[in-house]
C-alpha cells in the first residue's frame, strides 16, 4: 500500500505525508490527532483532520485508527456521528480482536 500512496498523483505532499504515516500506526492500536500531527513535524491537528477527511484509501489506509485527546472517537470521512461513526467504531473494534 505504501507504493500506491507513494505514486498517487492525485494527493497533495501533505496527505501523502499523512497517509504513509497512518500506515506506520499498528492494527488494534490508536493515535490521537495531535500525535499524528507530531509524527509529520505538523503543528496542526486540525489539518491533519482534513487529510484524513480526504483519505481516498481509507480504510486500507487507516485513518480509523486516530481518535480525539478526550477519548472520542474524533471524525471518519468526514463526519461525527452516524452510520459512518459506527463504521469507525466497528472497525477498531474488529482489530482488537484479532
Amino acid at each position: 500500500m505504501r507504493d500506491v500512496v507513494r505514486n498517487d498523483g492525485t494527493i497533495t505532499e501533505f496527505q501523502r505525508k499523512v497517509y504513509l504515516a497512518l500506515l506506520d500506526i499498528p492494527r488494534g492500536e490508536t493515535v490521537t490527532y495531535r500525535q499524528l500531527a507530531e509524527r509529520i513535524g505538523c503543528r496542526s491537528p486540525q489539518a491533519v483532520g482534513q487529510a484524513l477527511r480526504r483519505n481516498p484509501f481509507a480504510p486500507d489506509v487507516p485513518c480509523h485508527r486516530v481518535v480525539a485527546a478526550d477519548g472520542s472517537l474524533g471524525g471518519y470521512c468526514g463526519e461525527r456521528q452516524g452510520k459512518m461513526i459506527e463504521r469507525k467504531r466497528l472497525l477498531l473494534q474488529e482489530e482488537q480482536k484479532k
